[in-house]
């Protein structure tokens, strides 16, 4: 099983899940042409994919996903209030045959990935994140939710990689140059996950197996990658070095879990 991020970032936002023959595309938030072109960067071919799960309707997680979708005939798997909210972005040559609407609390399958979906709290339709496992190893996911919760927590105990939005510094924000709304929309409740919450959460997981730690969504105005890798490797007590860093321009390479 190995993970490979396309970009992260509010420009846009995708992660390809791999375990043997079966790939998924985890958002995508990029233009066609861009998708296919960070896809090749990753030795793969949109043919390669089974499906795209959406997290949720905002533009960099779903803009280019119906278009695509509708291109290469590719299945897309959310929740009924995604679809709901997501309204504008699906072309009319969309075949709703190839939407898949699941329930937020409803595990299923695609391929050899078996898929477990949980709620978290984000200013959407009806917004989910979720974790991926092949029998042997388990990837968890987390971006685009304001706080924890005891339920998204129990979901992401026992992850061999996870992927963990760290989305702002706090303080640079608030000392920043956005409207005050826009500042306490990102850090309150149904928004963003700053580095210090993040690593809060980290380190209230049991993270005994955790081979690979992520950091996703980082805001290119409110956060740097020093500070956010820092604040993880704080609750893992381990050196900034060992902590991943997705980019909006490139994501990260293919990771493997072992």
């Amino acid at each position: 099983m190995r993970m490979a991020s396309l970009g992260s970032g509010s420009g846009g936002n995708a992660l390809v899940v791999e375990a043997g023959g079966t790939r998924v595309l985890l958002d995508c938030g990029f233009g066609i042409r861009d998708t296919v072109a960070r896809l090749a960067r990753l030795g793969l071919d949109p043919e390669h994919l089974m499906g795209i799960l959406v997290t949720h309707e905002h533009d960099d997680h779903v803009g280019g996903a119906f278009k695509f979708a509708a291109k290469f005939g590719v299945r897309l798997w959310m929740t009924h209030g995604t679809l709901r909210s997501a309204g504008r972005h699906v072309p009319g040559r969309l075949d709703h045959a190839q939407i898949e609407i699941i329930d937020s609390h409803t595990r299923f399958d695609i391929g050899e990935l078996e898929i477990h979906p949980f709620p978290v709290p984000h200013d959407a339709g009806e917004p989910v994140q979720f974790t991926f496992t092949d029998g042997n190893h388990k990837l968890g996911v987390l971006t685009d939710t304001g706080t924890s919760t005891p339920h998204i927590e129990s979901m992401l105990h026992d992850c061999h990689a996870l992927a963990l939005e760290c989305n702002h510094d706090l303080e640079m924000l608030m000392n920043g140059v956005y409207a005050r709304s826009l500042k306490l929309r990102i850090s309150g409740r149904y928004g963003h996950l700053d580095n210090t919450s993040a690593a809060s959460l980290l380190a209230r997981l049991k993270h005994d197996k955790l081979q690979h730690i992520l950091a996703l969504h980082l805001s290119e105005n409110n956060n740097t990658a020093a500070l956010a890798a820092t604040a993880l490797s704080g609750a893992l007590g381990c050196t900034s070095d060992w902590i991943g860093i997705a980019s909006q321009e490139s994501g990260f390479d293919w990771r493997q879990l072992s």
